[in-house]
């Protein structure tokens, strides 16, 4: 009986920390929205360095995961994987000085690859239920990103 209600309670932790994930898109869609929308360039502009912004923090955050693993003593601590862990933040902190449409595309190609690393080189010893997540997360942020992309453009932000 001990077993069901540690089941159920890691169940509603699992659920709470995937609410979490998709949560954190959001700002993502409202930006994307305030870049498409709002009448006036410096507003646009402002939507688009926060989205901007976001990515690089929710690629600092993903790449803090293989930190905490590693920490936790659950990914052995290599040279290549501590490099892997760190590289998300400065690609993301390199995105923010970088701005504009550029920023964005790098924030894409910084969040795919790092699914791509996870899921080739850390396949085996990351959990399913983290990979999975991981990969929802990831194609709908670089989708998110991707559009914010093409629409600053549209709206005549560089």
């Amino acid at each position: 009986m001990g077993t069901a209600h540690n089941d159920a309670g890691e169940t509603r932790l699992a659920s709470a920390a995937e609410w979490s994930g998709y949560l954190g898109v959001a700002p993502l869609i409202m930006c994307l929205a305030a870049v498409g929308l709002l009448p006036e360039y410096a507003y646009r502009e402002l939507a688009q360095r926060m989205a901007i912004a976001w990515g690089a923090v929710l690629l600092a955050c993903a790449g803090a995961v293989h930190l905490g693993l590693a920490l936790a003593g659950r990914l052995p601590w290599q040279g290549l994987r501590a490099g892997a862990a760190l590289a998300p933040a400065l690609v993301g902190a390199a995105a923010v000085v970088v701005g504009g449409q550029r920023a964005l595309a790098l924030l894409v190609v910084g969040h795919g690859g790092l699914w791509l690393y996870e899921h080739r080189s850390l396949g085996r010893q990351l959990p399913g239920a983290y990979l999975g997540l991981r990969r929802q997360l990831a194609l709908a942020i670089c989708m998110l990103l991707a559009l914010i992309m093409f629409v600053s453009d549209a709206a005549g932000l560089s």
